[in-house]
């Protein structure tokens, strides 16, 4: 118990307190600059969010930011972990060039995408030399938030195709070596064996992806700061500003703890889909 008491008053005093406070802050009407303190208002919080459409259309867009990114990062990264589970030179290389831009901060990956989407960026460039007029991606409603979409896809890649390819290799080789011998194709062994044998870990990472995607700010705050016209705006940079800008203390807390309600939903819809399968 000597051993844990350190840890457990880290979780306790830097963890779960400010989680109990800010539970604390969603029933008050609080601002930094008043010295009176948080005035207790019950649910008065949460009855303004639930009726202001800035906060409905940042849900939606939160929700259509994960729906349209995780599939991707999924697919592609299960592609990627094939690939590099086969015997070839330089697979070391290949899966560390892949892994590469998990390691780099979100911040620095978006600052770096900040440039390749601008005006003379790469991309615009590349369209340049293919003959096609170049875009402003990150400054038109329809493109934006599909921008940012791509740029959390190719962020995403690394560490799951690191998860799958661990997964992978705790599949059994017999059971490959069985399916051989029933005649089962390359196609009939992915889905009777592959597939099954990564459940676990697809689940993980589906679960792991939809927390982070739904949490999604630096991408949002150096790229396009909630723009354009708001096309952008995700419920944590909503609640950035309802703290920071606005000084609202209380209603950032209460949609922090409804964001929170919002990913566990998902999460949970992710995992039992994971069991259900399995069962």
């Amino acid at each position: 118990m000597l051993f844990v008491i350190p840890a457990a008053l880290y979780v306790v005093i830097f963890q779960l307190g400010p989680v109990v406070y800010g539970l604390v802050l969603s029933f008050s009407a609080y601002s930094p600059l008043d010295r009176s303190g948080p005035q207790f208002i019950g649910w008065d919080n949460y009855a303004s969010i639930f009726t202001d459409p800035t906060f409905a259309r940042a849900m939606a867009i939160t929700g259509r930011y994960v729906l349209q990114v995780l599939p991707f990062t999924v697919v592609i990264a299960l592609g990627l972990a094939l690939l590099s589970n086969r015997v070839f030179r330089g697979v070391g290389l290949f899966r560390t060039g892949l892994y590469v831009p998990h390691v780099v901060s979100l911040t620095a990956v978006s600052m770096v995408w900040l440039w390749i989407y601008s005006d003379t960026g790469l991309v615009n460039q590349v369209l340049d030399l293919v003959g096609l007029p170049g875009q402003r991606w990150l400054t038109t409603q329809d493109a934006a938030l599909n921008a940012v979409s791509a740029m959390r896809i190719w962020k995403a890649l690394g560490s799951n195709m690191v998860l799958l390819l661990a997964g992978l290799q705790t599949v059994p080789k017999v059971l490959y070596e069985a399916a051989k011998v029933d005649g089962a194709n390359a196609w009939q062994q992915f889905r009777a064996v592959t597939l099954p044998g990564l459940r676990p870990m697809l689940t993980y990472v589906v679960a792991m992806d939809i927390i982070f995607l739904a949490q999604g700010f630096p991408e949002i705050f150096v790229l396009t700061q909630g723009g354009p016209y708001g096309s952008t705006t995700t419920v944590n940079y909503l609640i950035y500003t309802e703290a920071f800008q606005y000084n609202e203390m209380g209603s950032a807390s209460a949609m922090a703890f409804v964001l929170f309600a919002f990913i566990a939903a998902l999460t949970i819809v992710a995992l039992r889909v994971g069991q259900g399968r399995k069962s």
